[in-house]
């Protein structure tokens, strides 16, 4: 390791250990597809002195994608020329709890990160969860908010936040003076047209991280995401974290193709995708039933020509599933 290679590690220790370059990430397809409104109100957000951007939500519906957006775009220099040349780095809010021993002293994480963004220049800090920098204790998260503050102030730092709907009422809209440096940002749950469109958008890269391929065309492949995107809508979900769309439609469509892998194959057909939607522990086994039953009569003509066999399920069999996986 050469001199300036040393100095920039020692300057940066925070930023090296615990964050992430967005803005360097490998992007197979844009990750925010259909989120167009909500990257141009952040781009807003960003272009406006003292102001950053809060991204309020449900688990799983998204957030961390619209950041990854925004980052897919400055790679190809598709946002206004003020943000072009920006680095986006993610870091964990959990990380910044704490605190590091530098030049042989102790100092909090989070006082040292804002000492080194302010050596760096283009830089937006993306922050997830980040409730817990606020939470409440005299001695605990509420300082590392104090001191995150100035930094907003000043606009030595631009921040991307994200949060739930839950937390943000519970903890964020308690501190006035930290909510005024946000601008906060709605991200509503897609509907189930646009979870087909970010379905289809996002098989290219399923497909490049697995090495398995759809086997059908485009028209095929779409009646099977709507298959998943039916077979997860609201009322058929088990309740819990991420389940909305598109996560609990994104977990379907992995499993189909770990379903291919398991069966050593390089093509994910329409059996990989129904035993996908008989093995889901997000979807009630009612509905897993109702929708299998509906998915043999839709693909029916498709399983004949490729002499397919999909079984009957039965609710019996697909509660007794979590004695199985």
């Amino acid at each position: 390791m050469n001199e300036q290679q040393s100095n920039l590690t020692m300057n940066f220790q925070i930023i090296n250990q615990y964050g992430e370059d967005l803005t360097k990430k490998t992007y197979i397809t844009n990750p925010a597809i259909a989120r167009e409104e909500e990257i141009k109100k952040l781009i807003m957000i960003l272009l406006t002195p003292e102001k950053s951007g809060l991204l309020v939500g449900k688990p799983g519906i998204g957030k961390t994608a619209i950041v990854e957006g925004l980052a897919y775009l400055i790679q190809n220099n598709q946002v206004p020329d003020a943000l072009k040349g920006y680095t986006i780095i993610k870091l964990n809010s959990t990380s910044l709890i704490g605190k590091i021993t530098k030049n042989g002293q102790e100092e909090l994480i989070i006082q040292v990160l804002v000492n080194e963004l302010k050596q760096m220049t283009k830089t937006i800090i993306f922050i997830d969860e980040i409730h817990t920098l606020i939470g409440g204790k005299s001695d605990g998260p509420m300082n590392l908010a104090n001191i995150l503050k100035p930094g907003l102030d000043r606009g030595d730092i631009k921040a991307i936040g994200a949060t739930t709907t839950i937390e943000y009422d519970t903890y964020i809209i308690r501190d006035r003076a930290f909510l005024r440096r946000f601008e906060k940002i709605e991200v509503s749950e897609p509907d189930e047209e646009t979870t087909v469109r970010i379905l289809m958008g996002t098989i290219p890269k399923i497909e490049q991280q697995t090495g398995c391929k759809m086997k059908y065309n485009e028209y095929v492949n779409e009646q099977l995401m709507r298959a998943i995107v039916s077979a997860t809508s609201e009322f058929k979900r088990v309740y819990g974290l991420s389940a909305m769309y598109p996560d609990i439609a994104f977990s379907v469509l992995t499993s189909a193709f770990s379903q291919a892998l398991f069966e050593n194959k390089n093509i994910v057909d329409v059996k990989d995708v129904y035993n996908a939607i008989k093995t889901s522990k997000r979807i009630y086994p009612d509905s897993i039933v109702k929708e299998l039953l509906q998915f043999r009569e839709n693909f029916a003509k498709l399983c004949n020509e490729e002499n397919i066999v999909l079984p009957v399920v039965t609710i019996e069999e697909v509660q007794g599933q979590d004695d199985i996986y």
